[in-house]
């Protein structure tokens, strides 16, 4: 069994080390084709190559921030705080949990948050977002660590 092992790490030790050089050039000619991309000439399909390339470390389909005006209209439309063809948000408190929460806090005025939580069975962070959000559309206020419905 060892002989067998030994045998794949020579085999593989010495097919890294005939395919390094072919690694170095292939990335050399990468290098070469974006510098000659940002000059004059027919630079439209030396983008194309190198828009995909991701940095180490980031997942597939990450892009990285100096490739987004090769990305799709839509896509750039997002990275730029824009609002792009996705599908549009519901406004706050315009959910279940914010209607329950609602009931809740006109049922018993001045209830905490973690007391909220409990009797609705959620997390408290959840409810740390939705409050607020009632509270801008001022169908709840805040008073110290309660919150009261707004009359």
């Amino acid at each position: 069994m060892t002989d067998f092992l030994d045998e794949k790490r020579r085999e593989i030790t010495g097919r890294l080390t005939e395919l390094k050089p072919l690694v170095d050039e292939y990335n050399r000619l990468e290098a070469a084709a974006s510098a000659l991309a940002g000059v004059g000439g027919s630079a439209a399909s030396a983008p194309a190559a190198t828009a995909r390339r991701r940095g180490p470390g980031r997942p597939r389909g990450s892009v990285s921030r100096a490739n987004t005006a090769t990305a799709t209209p839509a896509k750039a439309a997002r990275k730029a705080g824009r609002p792009g063809k996705g599908r549009a948000g519901r406004r706050k408190g315009s959910g279940t949990r914010a209607a329950e929460a609602l009931s809740f806090v006109q049922g018993q005025p001045g209830i905490s948050i973690p007391e909220l939580a409990a009797k609705m069975g959620i997390k408290q962070n959840y409810l740390y977002r939705v409050l607020p959000g009632l509270e801008q559309e001022s169908k709840v206020e805040k008073k110290g660590r309660g919150w009261h419905p707004k009359s």
